[in-house]
């Protein structure tokens, strides 16, 4: 409304006097608010509120308050609570991207089954004790479908190794077993997943033996039991696949291959003290 009288003012001469009186506002408050200077805290606010906006543009509105609290903290070395990122986002009318729900689980066929030894306890005191690992659907084109495994550290949260496929088959869950190996020579991890046909396989014991990791393996229609694996589809998907339009499977990968580098190494999380994944991890180490 003030500014309003400022531009009819300035732009077309009306009297101050008159156009108060028609914007039933009083001439005393007009000029109180024209000479009116924003606090330090209020500027504070201003350029943190501009910050805000432009991570949550950036990240296509895939981050909520706390992810963009974290980040914004570390980069402007500040300590803001999370409480004013809250109200900030929530006066720009800014939210989240809403998570898509996953599908329940199928129980498959089983031949070399394990019991849940992980039973929930996600924690673990160094790298490489507790890996949990899934396979997830990725739809692009016209009905296609591509297929991502991957091993996530119970430690850190860090991505192990990832494959993506075209086939949702044994060689997939295999090769992704295979480099997480590659990277980390020697390890003796508990390994968790589903009763996925994968990992009740002949294969998938026969590397269980080469390698000397121990299994595990969540109860039917439990996907709590492999909560660490799951937060990741569910964080990877709301923040970026869901985001782009994928054409063909090239994009497919394109897409998996960039969110993954950005989450193991940029990705700040208050649970790992403010770092990322491998920022945690090299602290280990």
């Amino acid at each position: 409304m003030y500014h309003a009288i400022q531009e009819l003012h300035t732009e077309k001469g009306y009297a101050i006097t008159k156009l108060c009186e028609l914007a039933g506002v009083a001439r005393s408050a007009y000029y109180k608010w024209l000479k009116w200077k924003p606090s330090t805290r209020e500027l504070d606010i201003l350029s943190l509120a501009k910050e805000v906006k432009l991570r949550y543009d950036k990240r296509k509105g895939a981050l909520g308050y706390r992810q963009i609290g974290t980040q914004l903290n570390r980069k402007l070395k500040k300590n803001y609570n999370e409480k004013r990122y809250y109200r900030i986002m929530r006066a720009l009318g800014l939210k989240a991207v809403i998570r898509k729900k996953r599908p329940n689980y199928v129980k498959s066929s089983e031949v070399h089954v394990a019991e849940n030894v992980m039973n929930r306890e996600f924690h673990a005191d160094s790298p490489n004790l507790k890996w949990c690992t899934d396979v997830t659907e990725l739809k692009y084109g016209n009905g296609r479908k591509a297929y991502l495994s991957a091993i996530v550290d119970v430690y850190d949260n860090s991505v192990v190794s990832w494959v993506l496929s075209h086939s949702n088959n044994n060689k997939l869950v295999m090769d992704t077993v295979k480099k997480a190996y590659r990277k980390n020579p020697g390890v003796t991890p508990l390994l968790h997943s589903d009763r996925g046909f994968q990992y009740t396989s002949h294969e998938y014991n026969r590397l269980m033996n080469k390698y000397c990791f121990s299994k595990s393996m969540s109860r039917v229609s439990r996907c709590l039991d492999n909560q660490p694996v799951e937060r990741f589809w569910g964080t990877f998907k709301s923040e970026s696949f869901y985001l782009a339009k994928h054409d063909t499977y090239e994009d497919v990968l394109h897409n998996v291959s960039r969110y993954i580098r950005y989450y193991n190494n940029y990705r700040y999380t208050e649970r790992l003290n403010g770092l990322s994944p491998n920022e945690y991890r090299k602290q280990a180490a």
